[in-house]
């Protein structure tokens, strides 16, 4: 059939800005006719163009994944680039995805995946696009991105039928080439490259046991193939690791709060030695030993500690990178191991350039993020393969490893408390309130504590100079402790005020308090100093993890 190009007059809509991590919205505004199409087109004009490169595209199979996918497939062709790579049924995780930019050295990708936010007709969908070394667009692109979404008056898109994205191989498009690709297959052999492998089959071959939770969500076909296939998992230990359009109703996102199936196996008389669970697009990770939930911040540290005995990073670690909400766990490590210790802000585009220029090896955030320099994505599958080598490299624990670490380095006793979808006005409110009182805060005492520091974070990029501010209100007391208020660019609803809490404890004998109580004065004292029932009405958070 011939094919050309129509180009299809529109009009901006509001609102298509990317937060965090691209555009999140729920799938009926992304169903809306022209909406996917603009914000596609205006990252093609945003970068100048696509004519003559080659692109990766696929996400994580959540519902309007297919439909999308033949659209900027359409509308790539239309543009003129020379090739699309895609994943197998339209399904790449995140950090797949990532890996196979920098695998095939494409210009980009598109990934379309709304994380951890819920799936299905009536849930999220998202969009994202990332650069050539496989990491999320840094804001310069994002920021055009959203200039060219308020100017848009047309886009171009191929006259052409769907493509099959179901085999595997080369195929046309209105004259641009397609190529689908098995989604795990270049995953995997990155991973067999840093791991030791032989080492974790004899630990399952000794008859260790785990349990996977995929969530219904896209680790589920890389672990599989990994656990089950490679390392010689028995059948099984991989459980709800189907990708379904609606999560099969599943919250994918891996906190306590959510995977509650896995939790309640772990805490279980016949628990399995090691749990794990990722979440919608397989970049984030949750961690769990018998009745313990490793904390997002500790996994750091520990990973961080421990690298040597991983084969690809038994060179060591040239520093590591946090997000500023997460805890200060890692810094500890960081200042013993004689590396540096980047603090950026939430997102993991912050990452990219410490990455690039060899400054980190290891990053990781609060929000279940874990990841390195093989890819620029953060990485589930991957944090639980450093486990797994961890754990057969050690012959310990989880619980071992984790209250050997606390021993050597101390316990920072870190919460976060969410309080979703509330007024956006509202948290605005509370976070414009907060700027004006941190003004005057440093050498106050507040519930017995000695502000020693009070601002609105910003930061300087150290590769390329650009500065980022107002990303996030932190308080830090004299005696290290810290509260740290932010709103998250995650949501797809109203707003979500996010609370950070931590505490240092260098006595061992004091490592096994629960965690909630070890906080209750910070967690007073942070309702109290935001005045958070008075701006937003909610006296308890949605969720604590």
């Amino acid at each position: 059939m011939t094919t050309y190009v129509n180009t299809i007059k529109t009009k901006p809509f509001d609102g298509q800005k990317p937060g965090t991590s691209g555009l999140r919205k729920k799938v009926t505004v992304f169903q809306q006719p022209h909406y996917l199409e603009n914000f596609v087109q205006s990252i093609f004009d945003a970068l100048g163009g696509v004519a003559g490169k080659a692109l990766v595209l696929g996400g994580d199979g959540r519902y309007h994944n297919r439909q999308a996918v033949q659209v900027i497939l359409k509308m790539a062709a239309a543009s003129g680039a020379a090739k699309v790579i895609v994943g197998q049924g339209g399904i790449l995780s995140t950090p797949a995805a990532s890996c196979v930019i920098r695998k095939y050295q494409t210009f980009g990708g598109i990934i379309l995946s709304a994380s951890h936010n819920p799936g299905g007709p009536d849930g999220d969908f998202g969009i994202k696009y990332n650069i050539d070394n496989g990491g999320p667009a840094p804001e310069k692109i994002t920021d055009a991105i959203y200039a060219c979404t308020l100017s848009i008056t047309e886009y171009q898109i191929a006259d052409a039928a769907d493509h099959d994205i179901d085999t595997v191989g080369s195929g046309e498009l209105a004259g641009m080439t397609v190529e689908v690709i098995d989604s795990v297959a270049d995953y995997a052999e990155l991973m067999q490259e840093l791991f030791d492998f032989a080492a974790i089959r004899r630990w399952f071959a000794a008859g260790h046991r785990m349990r996977f939770d995929g969530l219904s969500a896209v680790s589920g076909p890389y672990a599989t193939h990994i656990l089950e296939g490679l390392l010689g998992a028995p059948a099984g230990t991989v459980v709800n690791g189907v990708p379904l359009e609606d999560f099969g109703g599943h919250h994918p996102d891996p906190n306590p709060a959510h995977a509650t199936e896995l939790i309640d196996c772990m805490n279980a008389a016949d628990a399995p030695d090691f749990g794990a669970a990722s979440d919608g697009d397989a970049d984030r990770n949750m961690i769990v030993g018998r009745n313990l939930v490793v904390t997002p911040s500790d996994s750091l540290a520990i990973i961080a500690a421990n690298a040597t005995l991983v084969p690809g990073y038994a060179r060591g670690v040239a520093g590591v990178a946090r997000s500023m909400p997460t805890s200060c766990a890692v810094d500890r490590v960081a200042k013993a191991l004689g590396i540096p210790c980047f603090e950026t802000p939430t997102g993991w585009k912050f990452f990219g350039n410490l990455l690039d220029a060899g400054l980190a090896t290891l990053c990781g955030e609060e929000s279940y993020g874990t990841g390195s320099d093989h890819v620029r994505e953060k990485d589930g599958v991957w944090a639980v393969l450093f486990w797994l080598n961890l754990l057969a490299a050690t012959n310990k624990s989880v619980t071992q490893l984790v209250e050997a670490h606390w021993a050597q380095f101390g316990r920072n006793y870190y919460s976060r408390h969410d309080y979703e979808g509330i007024d956006t006005d509202a948290a605005n409110g509370l976070m414009a309130a907060l700027r004006e009182k941190i003004k005057t805060l440093i050498g106050t005492t507040l519930a017995g504590k000695t502000v020693q520091l009070a601002d609105d974070f910003a930061y300087d990029d150290p590769v390329d100079g650009s500065h980022s501010g107002k990303q996030g209100v932190r308080v830090v007391f004299a005696d290290g402790s810290r509260v740290v208020y932010r709103l998250s660019g995650t949501g797809t609803e109203g707003a979500t005020l996010r609370v950070y809490l931590e505490r240092f404890e260098a006595d061992p004998a004091r490592h096994a308090l629960d965690t909630q109580l070890a906080l209750a004065d910070l967690i007073a004292l942070s309702h109290e100093l935001a005045g958070i029932k008075q701006h937003t009405g909610r006296e308890t958070p949605t969720v604590v993890t």
